[in-house]
Protein backbone atom coordinates (compact mmCIF):
# COMPACT_ATOMS: atom_id res chain seq x y z
CA UNK A 1 0.00 0.00 0.00
CA UNK A 2 -0.70 2.38 -1.44
CA UNK A 3 -2.09 1.41 -4.68
CA UNK A 4 -0.77 4.17 -6.55
CA UNK A 5 2.53 3.71 -5.69
CA UNK A 6 3.77 6.93 -5.89
CA UNK A 7 3.81 6.82 -9.40
CA UNK A 8 0.17 6.57 -10.83
CA UNK A 9 -0.33 8.77 -14.31
CA UNK A 10 -3.85 10.24 -12.98
CA UNK A 11 -2.66 11.36 -9.27
CA UNK A 12 0.85 12.63 -10.30
CA UNK A 13 -0.68 15.41 -12.85
CA UNK A 14 -2.69 16.76 -10.72
CA UNK A 15 -0.31 15.97 -6.89
CA UNK A 16 2.95 15.83 -8.68
CA UNK A 17 6.22 15.00 -6.39
CA UNK A 18 3.91 15.00 -3.40
CA UNK A 19 2.91 11.49 -4.19
CA UNK A 20 5.87 10.13 -3.69
CA UNK A 21 5.70 10.86 0.37
CA UNK A 22 2.05 9.61 0.42
CA UNK A 23 3.12 6.30 1.56
CA UNK A 24 2.05 3.91 4.55
CA UNK A 25 3.38 2.10 8.14
CA UNK A 26 6.79 0.78 7.35
CA UNK A 27 10.24 0.31 9.33
CA UNK A 28 11.97 3.33 7.22
CA UNK A 29 8.67 5.81 7.76
CA UNK A 30 7.18 4.98 10.78
CA UNK A 31 4.27 4.43 12.59
CA UNK A 32 2.32 7.33 14.29
CA UNK A 33 0.97 5.57 17.31
CA UNK A 34 4.00 3.53 17.97
CA UNK A 35 6.88 5.49 16.85
CA UNK A 36 10.44 5.18 17.41
CA UNK A 37 11.97 6.71 14.34
CA UNK A 38 10.93 9.84 12.14
CA UNK A 39 7.79 10.38 13.70
CA UNK A 40 9.07 10.34 16.96
CA UNK A 41 11.92 12.45 16.83
CA UNK A 42 9.43 15.00 14.80
CA UNK A 43 6.92 14.87 17.65
CA UNK A 44 9.98 15.74 20.44
CA UNK A 45 11.11 18.38 18.10
CA UNK A 46 7.43 20.01 18.07
CA UNK A 47 7.47 19.49 22.01
CA UNK A 48 10.71 21.56 22.29
CA UNK A 49 8.99 24.64 20.35
CA UNK A 50 5.97 24.68 22.11
CA UNK A 51 7.84 24.25 25.38
CA UNK A 52 5.41 21.47 26.60
CA UNK A 53 6.29 17.77 27.91
CA UNK A 54 4.55 15.76 25.20
CA UNK A 55 3.47 16.63 21.41
CA UNK A 56 1.79 14.03 19.73
CA UNK A 57 0.93 14.66 15.67
CA UNK A 58 -2.83 14.05 14.47
CA UNK A 59 -4.12 13.85 10.94
CA UNK A 60 -7.40 13.56 12.44
CA UNK A 61 -7.81 17.35 13.58
CA UNK A 62 -8.00 18.91 16.60
CA UNK A 63 -11.38 16.58 16.93
CA UNK A 64 -9.20 13.56 17.41
CA UNK A 65 -7.21 15.51 19.90
CA UNK A 66 -10.59 16.14 21.74
CA UNK A 67 -11.49 12.98 22.08
CA UNK A 68 -8.12 11.58 23.07
CA UNK A 69 -8.19 14.29 26.09
CA UNK A 70 -11.38 13.81 27.44
CA UNK A 71 -10.88 10.20 26.85
CA UNK A 72 -7.20 10.47 29.40
CA UNK A 73 -9.97 12.06 32.00
CA UNK A 74 -12.20 9.65 31.87
CA UNK A 75 -12.01 5.91 32.66
CA UNK A 76 -15.31 5.55 34.06
CA UNK A 77 -17.47 8.38 33.16
CA UNK A 78 -17.60 11.49 35.59
CA UNK A 79 -17.89 15.14 35.15
CA UNK A 80 -16.51 17.95 33.53
CA UNK A 81 -16.82 20.85 33.70
CA UNK A 82 -17.14 22.83 30.56
CA UNK A 83 -17.71 26.68 28.78
CA UNK A 84 -20.69 26.40 27.22
CA UNK A 85 -19.46 27.27 24.05
CA UNK A 86 -17.66 24.28 23.01
CA UNK A 87 -17.38 22.45 19.40
CA UNK A 88 -19.93 19.86 18.92
CA UNK A 89 -17.05 16.71 19.00
CA UNK A 90 -16.82 17.32 22.47
CA UNK A 91 -20.16 16.98 22.95
CA UNK A 92 -20.56 13.59 20.78
CA UNK A 93 -17.50 12.73 22.81
CA UNK A 94 -18.81 13.43 25.95
CA UNK A 95 -21.75 11.53 25.19
CA UNK A 96 -19.34 8.64 23.98
CA UNK A 97 -17.27 8.24 27.02
CA UNK A 98 -20.36 8.67 29.28
CA UNK A 99 -18.92 11.96 30.90
CA UNK A 100 -21.72 14.43 31.96
CA UNK A 101 -20.87 18.05 31.33
CA UNK A 102 -21.70 20.82 34.40
CA UNK A 103 -22.12 23.92 32.04
CA UNK A 104 -20.13 27.37 32.52
CA UNK A 105 -21.44 30.84 30.43
CA UNK A 106 -19.25 32.84 28.77
CA UNK A 107 -19.76 36.46 30.42
CA UNK A 108 -20.82 38.76 27.64
CA UNK A 109 -19.15 41.88 26.89
CA UNK A 110 -21.14 45.15 27.69
CA UNK A 111 -23.24 46.70 23.91
CA UNK A 112 -21.48 43.55 22.09
CA UNK A 113 -23.48 40.62 21.09
CA UNK A 114 -19.95 38.09 20.89
CA UNK A 115 -19.93 35.29 23.02
CA UNK A 116 -18.02 36.64 25.75
CA UNK A 117 -15.24 34.64 27.82
CA UNK A 118 -15.04 31.94 30.77
CA UNK A 119 -14.32 34.08 34.11
CA UNK A 120 -12.36 31.80 36.35
CA UNK A 121 -14.55 33.08 39.13
CA UNK A 122 -17.17 31.12 37.41
CA UNK A 123 -15.05 28.08 36.88
CA UNK A 124 -14.33 28.37 40.62
CA UNK A 125 -17.90 28.20 41.64
CA UNK A 126 -18.73 25.29 39.56
CA UNK A 127 -15.68 22.97 41.09
CA UNK A 128 -17.05 24.16 44.78
CA UNK A 129 -20.75 22.95 43.70
CA UNK A 130 -18.94 19.88 41.92
CA UNK A 131 -16.29 17.75 43.69
CA UNK A 132 -16.03 14.71 42.02
CA UNK A 133 -15.27 16.75 38.84
CA UNK A 134 -12.66 15.23 36.91
CA UNK A 135 -11.29 18.30 34.45
CA UNK A 136 -12.32 21.74 33.37
CA UNK A 137 -12.51 22.12 29.57
CA UNK A 138 -12.68 25.37 27.76
CA UNK A 139 -12.55 26.90 24.44
CA UNK A 140 -10.03 29.52 24.10
CA UNK A 141 -9.41 31.26 21.54
CA UNK A 142 -13.15 30.74 20.41
CA UNK A 143 -13.75 31.13 17.00
CA UNK A 144 -14.67 35.23 17.15
CA UNK A 145 -10.68 35.04 18.76
CA UNK A 146 -11.75 35.87 22.03
CA UNK A 147 -9.30 34.48 24.70
CA UNK A 148 -10.32 33.63 28.44
CA UNK A 149 -7.86 34.47 31.07
CA UNK A 150 -6.48 30.57 30.95
CA UNK A 151 -3.68 31.67 33.40
CA UNK A 152 -6.80 32.03 36.01
CA UNK A 153 -8.45 29.08 35.78
CA UNK A 154 -5.57 27.30 35.33
CA UNK A 155 -4.96 28.35 39.36
CA UNK A 156 -8.37 27.39 39.93
CA UNK A 157 -7.68 24.07 38.59
CA UNK A 158 -4.71 23.32 40.68
CA UNK A 159 -6.60 24.31 43.47
CA UNK A 160 -9.07 21.62 43.34
CA UNK A 161 -7.26 19.14 41.46
CA UNK A 162 -8.64 19.42 38.40
CA UNK A 163 -7.14 18.69 34.76
CA UNK A 164 -7.22 21.84 32.45
CA UNK A 165 -8.25 20.65 29.05
CA UNK A 166 -8.36 23.88 26.31
CA UNK A 167 -9.42 23.53 23.04
CA UNK A 168 -6.78 26.05 21.67
CA UNK A 169 -7.91 24.70 17.78
CA UNK A 170 -7.81 28.66 16.54
CA UNK A 171 -4.47 29.10 18.39
CA UNK A 172 -1.72 26.78 17.33
CA UNK A 173 -0.22 30.23 16.42
CA UNK A 174 -0.21 31.53 19.53
CA UNK A 175 3.43 30.74 20.02
CA UNK A 176 4.87 33.01 17.47
CA UNK A 177 2.55 36.77 18.69
CA UNK A 178 5.52 37.86 21.20
CA UNK A 179 3.22 37.31 24.05
CA UNK A 180 2.74 34.61 26.52
CA UNK A 181 -0.66 33.93 24.89
CA UNK A 182 -0.73 30.26 23.74
CA UNK A 183 -2.56 27.99 26.58
CA UNK A 184 0.54 25.82 27.49
CA UNK A 185 2.36 28.93 28.79
CA UNK A 186 -0.40 29.73 30.85
CA UNK A 187 -1.15 25.82 32.63
CA UNK A 188 -3.28 23.94 30.63
CA UNK A 189 -2.64 20.73 31.33
CA UNK A 190 -3.29 19.74 27.86
CA UNK A 191 -4.37 21.24 24.79
CA UNK A 192 -4.89 20.50 20.97
CA UNK A 193 -3.77 22.98 18.40
CA UNK A 194 -5.04 22.83 14.80
CA UNK A 195 -2.17 23.65 12.50
CA UNK A 196 -3.86 23.67 9.65
CA UNK A 197 -6.01 26.62 10.75
CA UNK A 198 -3.18 29.83 11.09
CA UNK A 199 0.07 27.55 10.60
CA UNK A 200 0.88 26.23 6.94
CA UNK A 201 0.28 22.77 7.23
CA UNK A 202 -2.43 20.63 5.47
CA UNK A 203 -5.79 20.46 6.20
CA UNK A 204 -6.34 17.93 8.80
CA UNK A 205 -2.85 18.20 10.85
CA UNK A 206 -2.87 18.99 14.54
CA UNK A 207 -0.78 18.93 17.44
CA UNK A 208 -1.90 17.50 21.02
CA UNK A 209 -0.10 19.06 23.64
CA UNK A 210 0.53 17.33 26.82
CA UNK A 211 2.45 19.38 29.51
CA UNK A 212 1.25 17.30 32.76
CA UNK A 213 3.11 14.43 34.63
CA UNK A 214 -0.41 12.44 35.25
CA UNK A 215 -0.57 11.37 31.25
CA UNK A 216 2.52 9.96 29.59
CA UNK A 217 3.05 9.92 25.65
CA UNK A 218 2.27 6.23 25.48
CA UNK A 219 -1.29 7.39 27.18
CA UNK A 220 -2.32 9.81 24.75
CA UNK A 221 -1.15 7.53 21.90
CA UNK A 222 -3.42 4.39 23.52
CA UNK A 223 -6.22 7.23 23.73
CA UNK A 224 -5.89 8.40 19.89
CA UNK A 225 -5.82 5.06 18.57
CA UNK A 226 -9.30 4.21 20.43
CA UNK A 227 -10.84 6.88 17.70
CA UNK A 228 -7.71 7.52 15.24
CA UNK A 229 -7.77 6.01 11.70
CA UNK A 230 -5.06 3.40 11.83
CA UNK A 231 -3.77 4.36 8.24
CA UNK A 232 -2.94 8.22 9.09
CA UNK A 233 -1.55 10.48 6.36
CA UNK A 234 1.61 10.92 6.26
CA UNK A 235 1.57 14.04 3.77
CA UNK A 236 -0.59 15.70 6.65
CA UNK A 237 1.99 14.47 9.48
CA UNK A 238 5.06 15.95 7.27
CA UNK A 239 3.66 18.96 6.98
CA UNK A 240 3.41 18.97 10.76
CA UNK A 241 7.07 18.69 11.22
CA UNK A 242 7.72 21.15 7.84
CA UNK A 243 5.00 23.91 9.49
CA UNK A 244 6.83 23.52 13.13
CA UNK A 245 10.21 24.15 11.15
CA UNK A 246 9.15 27.30 9.04
CA UNK A 247 7.87 28.07 12.82
CA UNK A 248 11.33 28.09 13.78
CA UNK A 249 13.12 29.61 11.45
CA UNK A 250 10.82 32.25 9.89
CA UNK A 251 7.73 32.26 12.09
CA UNK A 252 8.46 34.88 14.54
CA UNK A 253 8.88 37.28 12.15
CA UNK A 254 6.52 36.34 9.63
CA UNK A 255 3.56 36.99 12.76
CA UNK A 256 5.40 40.58 13.70
CA UNK A 257 4.45 41.77 10.16
CA UNK A 258 1.26 40.14 10.51
CA UNK A 259 0.02 41.39 13.45
CA UNK A 260 1.14 45.03 12.29
CA UNK A 261 -1.33 44.67 8.96
CA UNK A 262 -3.81 43.34 11.64
CA UNK A 263 -3.25 46.56 13.20
CA UNK A 264 -4.07 48.75 10.97
CA UNK A 265 -7.12 46.96 9.73
CA UNK A 266 -8.62 47.72 13.45
CA UNK A 267 -7.53 51.05 13.42
CA UNK A 268 -9.17 51.93 10.10
CA UNK A 269 -12.29 49.99 12.00
CA UNK A 270 -12.27 51.97 14.71
CA UNK A 271 -12.33 55.41 12.43
CA UNK A 272 -14.92 54.11 10.76
CA UNK A 273 -16.77 53.79 14.17
CA UNK A 274 -17.40 50.07 14.27
CA UNK A 275 -17.61 49.30 17.62
CA UNK A 276 -15.32 46.46 19.37
CA UNK A 277 -15.53 45.75 23.07
CA UNK A 278 -12.47 47.26 25.05
CA UNK A 279 -12.68 44.54 27.70
CA UNK A 280 -12.22 41.98 25.72
CA UNK A 281 -8.82 40.10 24.75
CA UNK A 282 -8.66 38.93 20.70
CA UNK A 283 -6.13 36.91 19.08
CA UNK A 284 -3.75 40.18 17.60
CA UNK A 285 -4.04 38.56 14.34
CA UNK A 286 -7.75 37.72 13.71
CA UNK A 287 -10.10 40.14 12.63
CA UNK A 288 -13.87 40.48 13.42
CA UNK A 289 -16.06 43.37 12.42
CA UNK A 290 -19.49 44.16 14.12
CA UNK A 291 -20.86 45.90 11.02
CA UNK A 292 -24.07 46.08 12.61
CA UNK A 293 -22.47 48.42 15.13
CA UNK A 294 -22.91 50.65 11.90
CA UNK A 295 -26.34 49.51 10.92
CA UNK A 296 -25.28 46.73 7.83
CA UNK A 297 -26.21 43.34 8.08
CA UNK A 298 -23.18 41.33 8.39
CA UNK A 299 -24.14 38.67 5.75
CA UNK A 300 -24.84 41.68 3.30
CA UNK A 301 -21.46 42.85 4.13
CA UNK A 302 -19.84 39.87 3.33
CA UNK A 303 -21.74 39.64 -0.12
CA UNK A 304 -20.05 42.76 -0.94
CA UNK A 305 -16.84 41.88 0.77
CA UNK A 306 -16.93 38.63 -1.86
CA UNK A 307 -17.54 40.73 -4.84
CA UNK A 308 -14.43 43.14 -4.16
CA UNK A 309 -12.19 39.59 -4.00
CA UNK A 310 -12.37 39.32 -0.51
CA UNK A 311 -12.80 35.72 0.99
CA UNK A 312 -14.26 35.62 4.55
CA UNK A 313 -14.08 32.63 6.96
CA UNK A 314 -17.48 33.56 8.39
CA UNK A 315 -20.20 35.93 8.41
CA UNK A 316 -23.39 36.16 10.51
CA UNK A 317 -25.84 38.82 11.10
CA UNK A 318 -23.82 41.44 12.75
CA UNK A 319 -20.27 40.16 12.14
CA UNK A 320 -17.41 39.48 9.84
CA UNK A 321 -15.30 36.70 10.77
CA UNK A 322 -11.68 36.56 8.36
CA UNK A 323 -8.67 34.57 9.30
CA UNK A 324 -5.29 36.14 7.52
CA UNK A 325 -1.92 34.29 8.25
CA UNK A 326 1.85 35.65 6.64
CA UNK A 327 1.00 34.16 3.61
CA UNK A 328 -1.77 37.31 2.77
CA UNK A 329 -0.13 39.37 0.63
CA UNK A 330 0.14 43.06 0.90
CA UNK A 331 -2.00 43.39 -2.27
CA UNK A 332 -4.71 41.21 -0.12
CA UNK A 333 -4.78 44.07 2.85
CA UNK A 334 -5.02 46.80 0.54
CA UNK A 335 -8.28 44.81 -1.46
CA UNK A 336 -9.56 44.55 2.16
CA UNK A 337 -9.56 48.16 3.21
CA UNK A 338 -10.82 48.91 -0.06
CA UNK A 339 -13.63 46.73 0.91
CA UNK A 340 -14.57 47.90 4.23
CA UNK A 341 -14.38 51.77 3.11
CA UNK A 342 -17.61 50.63 0.51
CA UNK A 343 -19.59 49.55 3.47
CA UNK A 344 -22.24 52.12 3.70
CA UNK A 345 -22.44 52.93 7.32
CA UNK A 346 -26.24 54.17 8.68
CA UNK A 347 -27.35 53.93 12.53
CA UNK A 348 -26.12 51.16 14.41
CA UNK A 349 -28.46 48.11 15.13
CA UNK A 350 -28.18 47.26 18.81
CA UNK A 351 -27.39 43.72 19.91
CA UNK A 352 -30.26 41.45 20.21
CA UNK A 353 -31.39 40.31 23.59
CA UNK A 354 -29.45 37.16 25.62
CA UNK A 355 -31.21 34.43 27.00
CA UNK A 356 -29.38 33.56 29.83
CA UNK A 357 -31.87 31.03 31.10
CA UNK A 358 -30.15 27.90 32.15
CA UNK A 359 -32.09 25.00 30.99
CA UNK A 360 -32.85 22.44 33.72
CA UNK A 361 -30.97 18.44 32.72
CA UNK A 362 -33.55 15.84 32.92
CA UNK A 363 -31.56 13.46 31.26
CA UNK A 364 -27.80 12.03 31.16
CA UNK A 365 -26.33 13.92 27.56
CA UNK A 366 -25.12 9.75 26.82
CA UNK A 367 -28.71 8.82 27.23
CA UNK A 368 -30.10 11.39 25.25
CA UNK A 369 -27.88 11.47 22.25
CA UNK A 370 -28.45 7.64 21.67
CA UNK A 371 -32.07 7.77 22.39
CA UNK A 372 -34.71 7.37 19.67
CA UNK A 373 -35.63 10.54 18.80
CA UNK A 374 -38.07 12.64 16.47
CA UNK A 375 -38.04 16.29 14.75
CA UNK A 376 -41.31 18.50 15.70
CA UNK A 377 -41.90 21.96 15.49
CA UNK A 378 -40.61 23.96 17.83
CA UNK A 379 -43.98 25.04 19.06
CA UNK A 380 -44.39 21.59 19.93
CA UNK A 381 -41.42 21.10 21.77
CA UNK A 382 -42.13 22.65 24.88
CA UNK A 383 -42.00 20.13 27.57
CA UNK A 384 -40.22 17.60 25.71
CA UNK A 385 -36.03 16.85 25.56
CA UNK A 386 -33.63 18.38 23.36
CA UNK A 387 -31.52 15.56 21.52
CA UNK A 388 -29.59 17.85 20.08
CA UNK A 389 -27.49 20.98 20.39
CA UNK A 390 -29.31 24.19 19.10
CA UNK A 391 -26.63 26.68 18.80
CA UNK A 392 -27.37 30.34 17.14
CA UNK A 393 -24.28 32.17 15.51
CA UNK A 394 -24.20 34.66 17.28
CA UNK A 395 -23.72 34.11 20.50
CA UNK A 396 -22.65 30.24 19.40
CA UNK A 397 -23.49 29.80 22.80
CA UNK A 398 -26.30 26.85 22.71
CA UNK A 399 -30.11 27.67 23.67
CA UNK A 400 -30.13 23.67 24.71
CA UNK A 401 -27.92 21.02 24.90
CA UNK A 402 -29.23 17.18 24.39
CA UNK A 403 -30.74 15.61 27.72
CA UNK A 404 -32.03 19.15 28.81
CA UNK A 405 -35.90 20.15 29.21
CA UNK A 406 -37.10 22.84 26.71
CA UNK A 407 -39.23 25.24 28.24
CA UNK A 408 -41.39 27.97 26.95
CA UNK A 409 -38.76 31.03 27.38
CA UNK A 410 -35.57 28.20 25.47
CA UNK A 411 -38.63 27.36 23.23
CA UNK A 412 -38.99 31.13 22.24
CA UNK A 413 -35.27 31.58 22.09
CA UNK A 414 -34.65 28.70 19.69
CA UNK A 415 -37.84 30.42 17.35
CA UNK A 416 -36.32 33.94 17.37
CA UNK A 417 -33.16 33.07 15.61
CA UNK A 418 -35.08 31.34 12.61
CA UNK A 419 -34.88 28.01 13.92
CA UNK A 420 -38.15 26.30 13.13
CA UNK A 421 -37.77 22.32 13.81
CA UNK A 422 -36.05 20.51 16.57
CA UNK A 423 -34.65 16.88 17.66
CA UNK A 424 -36.73 15.90 20.50
CA UNK A 425 -36.47 12.71 22.27
CA UNK A 426 -39.25 10.09 21.84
Amino acid sequence: MPGHKGVSSHLSEIFGQALGFDVTELPETDNLFENEGAILEAEKLAAAFYGCRETLFSAGGSTLCIQAMLRLVSKDGGKVICARNIHRSVVNTMALLGLEPVWVYPRPFEGSALPGSIAPEDIETAAVSNTDAVAVFITSPDYYGIISDIKGISEVCKRHNLTLLVDNAHGAHLKLVGKKMHPIENGADMTCDSAHKTLPALTGGAFLHINSPRFSKSDGKAAMTLFGSTSPSYLIMLSLDLARAWMEKDGNVAFEGLIEKVKSIRELCDSLGFFTPKEAVFDPTRIVIDTASCGINGNSAALLFRENGISLEMSDERHLVLIPSPFNSDEDFERLKKAICLLERSKGIPPGKYYNVVPETVMPLKQAVFADSETVSVDNCIGRIAAQAVCPCPPCVPLVMPGELISHEIASAIKSYGVLNLKVVK
